[in-house]
Parts: C-alpha cells; sequence; structure tokens
C-alpha cells in the first residue's frame, strides 16, 4: 500500500503502524499529491492513505487524476477540523475515512488499529467499484442527476407528519451510498428518513448538512423530541442510538450494553416497525451484521426490506447478512434502490 501525507512524522507513524500487521506491505510513502500520483501509477498499490492538505497538489486534485486514470481504494487520514473535506473527498471517489488526532504518536492505537482494519477491509474493493458518483453541482443550490438540474433550496419543507417511513443502515462505503440516494429521492415525498450509519461523533452534523444540500430532502442531525415529517430527515449522532416513539417522535439517547453497533440499525429498525405506518428498511454497504435483528421486525410487522446487492456494495458483510437470513423483499443495486425509493 502506499503512505500519503506531507509530513514525514506522520507517514512514519502510520507505515510502521501498518506494517506491523503482516497482511499489509507498505510499498511507496509520497509527501504531496503529486508525488503520491506518480507512485501510484508506477507502483500500482492496493490500497492508498490520504492527506487533503498537502503542497503542490493536494488530496483533491490527487483523487480527481487518480480516479480518472487508476480508480485505487483510498482511506482519507485527516484531522477533525477537515469534517466538510472528508466529504468532499468521498463524493470524489475515497471509500471511507479516519479521522486523524491533532498529535500523532505511537501511541494513538485505537485510531491506528481502526485504520489498520480499514486498510484490510477494502483493500481487495474491485476497481469497478471505485469511482465517484455521477453526481455534480451545477450552480449554487443546483444539482444535476441523470442531466436534469433541480433547485432544491426551492423545495418547501411540510408540516404534516410522515405517511411512511424509510430507515437506513450503512457502514465502510455509507455516506458515498447515501448521497446518491438522498440527491434522487422526490422533491414531493410524503415520508421520511432516518439513517443510522456508522461514524464519529464530529462528523456526523456534517454528513447531515451534506446530504440536506445534495437533494430535496430535509437533512438534519437528530435531537430527542424531534417530529418525522413528510420530505424530513435525520441523521444519529455519533456515539448515540436513535429511535422513533408515539406521534413519531424522535428518541435519541447514549448506546446500552445491549447495542453491538453505534449508532445501532437494529434498534432504530425495531422502533420503526412499531410507528403505525408503513416501514420501509434499507440496508447499504458495510461490515458485520447491523440490522439484521432490526430486519426481521420489521418484516414481522408487515414491512419491506430491501438490500444493496453485491454487484455494488463496497463491503457486502451487513446486505449479505440480510440476503442470507431470506429476510430481502428486493436485493438491488444502488441505481434501482434510488429509484426504488424515488416512487415512494
Amino acid at each position: 500500500m502506499l503512505v500519503v501525507d506531507d509530513s514525514a512524522f506522520n507517514r512514519r507513524i502510520v507505515a510502521d503502524a501498518l506494517s506491523a500487521h503482516s497482511e499489509i506491505e507498505i510499498i511507496g510513502r509520497a509527501t504531496d499529491g503529486e508525488d503520491a500520483f506518480r507512485q501510484a501509477l508506477t507502483l500500482k498499490p492496493d490500497v492508498i492513505t490520504l492527506d487533503l492538505e498537502m503542497p503542490k497538489m493536494d488530496g483533491f486534485s490527487f483523487l480527481r487524476l487518480l480516479m480518472a486514470r487508476q480508480p485505487t481504494p483510498v482511506i482519507v487520514f485527516s484531522s477533525y477540523a477537515q469534517r466538510e473535506n472528508v466529504f468532499k473527498a468521498l463524493e470524489l471517489g475515497a471509500l471511507d475515512f479516519v479521522p486523524k488526532p491533532e498529535r500523532l504518536g505511537p501511541d494513538a492505537r485505537e485510531v491506528l488499529d481502526e485504520l489498520c482494519e480499514k486498510v484490510k477491509l477494502v483493500r481487495s474493493v474491485r476497481s469497478s467499484l471505485v469511482h465517484p458518483p455521477p453526481l455534480r453541482r451545477l450552480t449554487s443550490g443546483a444539482w444535476t442527476v441523470d442531466g436534469e438540474a433541480s433547485d432544491f433550496d426551492q423545495v418547501p419543507e411540510s408540516v404534516h407528519p410522515a405517511k411512511s417511513l424509510v430507515v437506513f443502515a450503512s457502514s465502510t462505503g455509507g455516506p458515498t451510498a447515501l448521497l446518491q440516494i438522498f440527491a434522487r429521492l422526490s422533491p414531493t415525498t410524503t415520508a421520511g428518513f432516518l439513517v443510522a450509519q456508522h461514524m464519529p461523533d464530529k462528523f456526523t452534523r456534517t454528513f447531515a448538512e451534506r446530504l440536506d444540500r445534495n437533494g430535496p430532502v430535509r437533512v438534519t442531525e437528530a435531537e430527542s423530541d424531534a417530529l418525522v415529517r413528510a420530505g424530513t430527515g435525520f441523521v444519529c449522532p455519533g456515539r448515540q442510538c436513535m429511535q422513533i416513539g408515539p406521534g413519531l417522535v424522535l428518541k435519541v439517547a447514549p448506546s446500552s450494553n445491549e447495542d453491538r453497533y453505534v449508532p445501532s440499525a437494529d434498534r432504530l429498525f425495531s422502533s420503526a416497525a412499531t410507528s403505525g405506518i408503513p416501514v420501509t428498511a434499507v440496508v447499504l454497504t458495510g461490515m458485520g451484521d447491523d440490522g439484521l435483528k432490526g430486519a426481521a421486525t420489521i418484516r414481522a410487522a408487515g414491512g419491506t426490506v430491501i438490500c444493496e446487492s453485491e454487484e455494488t456494495a463496497i463491503v457486502n458483510g451487513m446486505p449479505r447478512a440480510i440476503a442470507q437470513a431470506g429476510l430481502a423483499n428486493e436485493v438491488l443495486p444502488l441505481p434501482q434502490i434510488a429509484d426504488y425509493l424515488a416512487r415512494l
């Protein structure tokens, strides 16, 4: 793999941590985007870790060139201060990110272990799945979906409670998938949308803002006592769990010992099943089986469960668990999931 960072100290720390794993071999270290691009074309690494702020060529320019010339799995390793930039990088084709602490050192074991696990997870991702989504902004407030521009800032927010719910479970690769789905939702939807995305707590608010700008649904980070209205969406805060209670009122609370994943899709799905209105659960890319128990509850209550197919899932763990359990009404590639939800 290739380590890209303009700090020699950071390059050494990252390379030492990764090379300590027998499954990972460091074949290059790059000091800036230009150097990284040359090495990527020559060495053809399986995975690249990427800092975003670098001299000569920044991480964004590097991603554009790399995805056009030689699509390669990229994990952004960037500071908490660059939250908005992280999601921009994901839109340009990066698969995932790990927040870099202000003071990176050998003692930052939790962060470095997380980076190692994600490197091992994405190193075998097919090159056909590594590319930027086909969504591009045209002008302020306007986006293009399949060549048609729409000004989402003009869409009024509904005051009516949602008539149905769409609940999402996603992990690695999920932010990019959700950005594509939310961009294709209908401006006249009567559904409410709830997202359990495995993500650090300091990033979920920024991600919600990104989804809000990315489509017609008004998206915010979830807070307790918020009403789920038609045409609104909520992202569960990191390190918290979200449930929907009587009257479509949200409850956000710390995780319990029963929650194996945080945010917990199982808890969100199970609460949605008792909401009294139609529910569609969507299980997207990610490792593990979060959402499996909740999906069973939704099916038992007469709801619909859709999971992303292996054809487009960056990591097929969560969708595969649903399909193998026989809980999926539909197994669809990502574009068809977006189309299905747009028709709701």
